[in-house]
């Protein structure tokens, strides 16, 4: 197993340490219920450091995009509906629960032979080509 470097450590040195590590979840079914389930503890993080911790406030509302006329102008309206910071405590919880969502991703990734770092390349060269057109 290769030892994680402070600096210099890369997408496939994290894809070759997942797969590594892959014996309890080699099974796709394995994998995608795992990664389905840390998906919902990131979800999970958030909602509470907004409702137990407090620490950041969620206060939705319908984006107004009436003041834009151009869809750069539109982005510059978009809100994030968060009002407030992660507290440390929060932060770090959020921060572990992604990391084990990007572990499965990354599983998945293993396991049918798609490279991470090729899937973030060729993303973001659709989102450099389409920039705002993309929509997301």
């Amino acid at each position: 197993m290769k030892k994680l470097a402070s600096c210099g450590f890369t997408a496939d040195d994290f894809q070759l340490l997942v797969s590594d590590m892959l014996f309890r979840n080699k099974s796709v079914m394995d994998a995608l219920t795992k990664y389905q389930q840390t998906n919902a503890s990131v979800c999970n993080s958030i909602a509470k450091a907004a409702t137990t911790c407090g620490c950041i406030k969620i206060n939705t509302s319908k984006q107004d995009y009436s003041k834009g006329n151009t869809l750069y102008e539109m982005a510059n309206l978009s809100k994030t509906h968060i009002e407030g910071k992660l507290c440390d405590k929060c932060a770090e919880h959020l921060e572990k629960e992604m990391g084990s969502n990007l572990f499965y991703l990354t599983s998945l990734c293993s396991i049918f032979d798609i490279n991470l770092y090729d899937i973030i390349l060729k993303e973001s060269k659709r989102i450099e080509t389409l920039g705002y057109y993309t929509l997301r």
